[in-house]
């Protein structure tokens, strides 16, 4: 009985552990959508919030870079970097270091960005990283010159 009741007790708080992703389904887009969506007139702000290397190797063209969104400056430099952003406005985050489910920096750029009242934030879906589920698609990719 004993055994039973721990091991109810270790799902219950993998459950409490395991917390929930700040958005809505409405709110992730896959690569394609914001491929199109980044040459058109109402282009969103598109930030990366990934890690600096990963940036200055190669990103989306026009895209913003304040930090990685899982370090406090990071967040920091986010929120100045948006400042005067109107609260309306459409903004992509993506990162791309690692595999969607274990990425450290979407998910408190996200927070950060609706806590400072942010109506229109989306997260880019990256499955694997950006190479593989952006670059290697032909989508646009903007690098350092060589």
């Amino acid at each position: 009985m004993r055994v039973c009741s721990a091991l109810a007790l270790l799902v219950v708080l993998g459950l409490l552990a395991a917390e929930p992703d700040p958005w809505t389904s409405a709110e992730v887009l896959q690569p394609s959508a914001v491929a199109a969506a980044i040459s058109g007139q109402n282009a969103p702000l598109l930030i990366h919030v990934g890690f600096p290397a990963l940036y200055r190797s190669a990103h989306i063209p026009n895209s913003k870079y304040p930090g990685p969104g899982s370090r406090p400056a990071g967040i920091e430099e986010l929120k100045k970097a948006v400042a005067d952003v109107p609260r309306t406005r459409q903004i992509v985050l993506y990162c791309g270091c690692c595999p969607w489910t274990q990425c450290p920096n979407v998910r408190p750029a996200y927070k950060a960005l609706r806590e400072m009242g942010f109506t229109q934030v989306k997260v880019m879906e990256i499955p694997t990283n950006l190479r593989t589920d952006w670059t290697d698609k032909g989508y646009p990719i903007e690098r350092p010159p060589a």
